[in-house]
């Protein structure tokens, strides 16, 4: 049974399909502050919020069972990714379930600048009649400029095009041609600042991002610039803002978002040529239900099958991939923990290359997969494939991955190589049954071999009498062999023994077995 909880409110929609489920339980508790979120998140594997639930450090810490955090949005500054990361726990938003909504504000709020609805309605409540000075200007024709073009700036550009506007935008993540096929002209940001007549923006807040509308962009802006931020707060220099508004630099602005919200005390709200709302880019019956629905979709999903919808800390791989490549998954896990086990000293480099069948699959959950192998029980922390290449990264492996319609004699082959001071380990495996791991051979040794349970390998010289001598000694401790296959090198005079044994074996064992004569070493793998 998995558990949920559910610290902001989601909308019945999205609660009643995970009550659908049977595997999942749900736990419905909001309006918690740190301290007790933290007594209570380590029972739960799954953590569903919106914008008011603080996914800090200190959380992630007390959340011991934790796999997943779901945002209900687009936003996620109010959770520690970072952390999240860190300690494997995979972070999911819904990026498209509000888009409209959102661009659809943007819009309104660029009507409400042109046409002074605010002040207009103040001023008929007011008693007045004040044409004259309620004068407002046309968006037809007029440069719109989109900053960010996302699936919201995608969707503000085409209403800007259906409004007769001139829509140019920057990302520098998106080609020049998807610019051209939505008919919307692709520039660099000075050219963008500088040509808007009304500038909207919808990008991420990020280091780069954070307030990269600031008085240097202000200055080279149009005198009679509108702006709209209904993306994140933090984007636009408040400071430099008001500057702009109050001396002419900008006709006006509109926001949804603010450096500190509610912006108490902001000397913005003091100006009569900016217009507030309280953070409703998502606030429409629509959007709470379609967020909330795709938030316990994408969970239920996760639980289900494995697969990671909209998650930022983790590559994208539908479930029907994930089906796929899981046998190979399994294999390289095998292959890593037993890389980990017979390497002598820290490994440096790995590269795992796939052949055949195994080829035929997305190859890099199979590296990740390798490397949770590789790591796993060699760290402090739990290992899964969020944290694996972030961690492998600070442990100072390097990861290749090759891969060739090749056999080498096999449908399918993961060959996983490792080195370490100068020496190498190289194991390979293959499937049987499309389903079924076999380890086939170690370095040059042919071997043919069911990994599982507890193994021992032991390299020595081929000679009559070590693996008499190998076999007494677990005999002696009353251990069992399930299993026993020895690969030879068709040149040479170095055997590699690999024994299936009924239980582990504890230090006085293993030295035991390495003082045999002409056995190089040991290893023990349990799997």
């Amino acid at each position: 049974m998995n558990k949920i909880l559910i610290s902001d409110k989601l909308s019945e929609a999205g609660i009643n399909l995970l009550n659908k489920n049977p595997d999942i339980q749900i736990h419905i508790e909001t309006g918690l502050n740190e301290e007790q979120l933290c007594q209570i998140i380590g029972d739960y594997d799954a953590l569903l919020i919106r914008s008011a639930t603080k996914v800090t450090e200190k959380v992630l810490d007390a959340a011991i069972k934790l796999k997943l955090i779901g945002r209900a949005g687009i936003g996620v500054d109010n959770i520690d990714v970072k952390a999240a990361t860190e300690r494997g726990v995979i972070v999911m938003n819904t990026p498209d379930a509000n888009a409209t909504t959102t661009a659809e504000l943007a819009v309104a709020h660029m009507m409400s600048l042109s046409r002074h609805l605010p002040e207009s309605d103040r001023s008929i409540r007011a008693g007045k009649w004040e044409r004259s000075k309620l004068m407002g200007t046309e968006l037809a024709h007029k440069t719109l400029a989109v900053f960010g073009f996302g699936t919201i700036g995608r969707i503000v550009s085409q209403r800007g095009l259906g409004l007769r506007m001139r829509v140019i935008a920057y990302d520098p993540f998106v080609t020049p041609e998807r610019f051209k096929e939505l008919g919307v002209e692709p520039v660099d940001f000075e050219a963008l600042i500088a040509e808007a007549d009304y500038l909207t923006l919808h990008c991420p807040m990020n280091e780069k991002t954070r307030g990269i509308i600031g008085a240097e962009q202000f200055a080279k802006m149009k005198s009679d610039v509108r702006i709209v931020n209904c993306a994140r707060g933090g984007l636009i220099d408040e400071a430099a803002l008001y500057t702009a508004l109050k001396e002419g630099q900008a006709a006006g602005a509109a926001l949804d978002v603010y450096e500190n919200e509610p912006p108490k005390d902001s000397p913005l709200l003091t100006l009569d040529n900016i217009v507030f709302t309280p953070h409703l880019g998502a606030s429409t019956f629509e959007a709470q239900d379609a967020v909330s629905i795709e938030i316990a979709r994408q969970a239920a999903t996760f639980f289900t099958t494995g697969e990671a919808v909209n998650a930022l800390n983790l590559p994208r791989v539908s479930a029907e991939e994930l089906s796929k490549c899981q046998p190979f998954m399994n294999l390289a896990n095998i292959l890593g923990k037993m890389l980990a086990n017979m390497a002598t000293k820290p490994i440096e480099r790995i590269e795992i290359a796939c052949f055949g069948k195994a080829a035929e699959v997305p190859s890099h959950p199979i590296s990740v997969e390798a490397l949770v192998g590789v790591l796993d029980h060699q760290l402090s922390m739990p290992v899964n494939r969020v944290n694996v290449t972030d961690l492998a990264k600070r442990q100072g492996i390097s990861l290749t991955e090759t891969r060739s319609d090749e056999t080498h004699d096999y449908l399918s082959l993961i060959r996983l190589t490792g080195w370490f001071d100068g020496e190498s380990i190289q194991l390979s495996g293959t499937l049987l049954g499309d389903c079924h791991p076999r380890l086939v051979s170690i370095d040059d040794f042919e071997v043919e071999v069911v990994p599982e349970g507890t193994l021992l390998i032991t390299p020595h010289d081929d000679q009559p009498g070590v693996i008499a001598a190998l076999a007494g000694i677990l005999s002696e401790a009353r251990i069992n062999i399930s299993r026993m296959q020895v690969g030879s090198q068709e040149e040479g005079r170095t055997a590699m023994a690999v024994i299936g044994i009924s239980e582990t074996l504890d230090d006085g064992l293993l030295a035991a077995l390495n003082n045999v004569p002409s056995v190089h070493n040991v290893a023990q793998i349990q799997l």
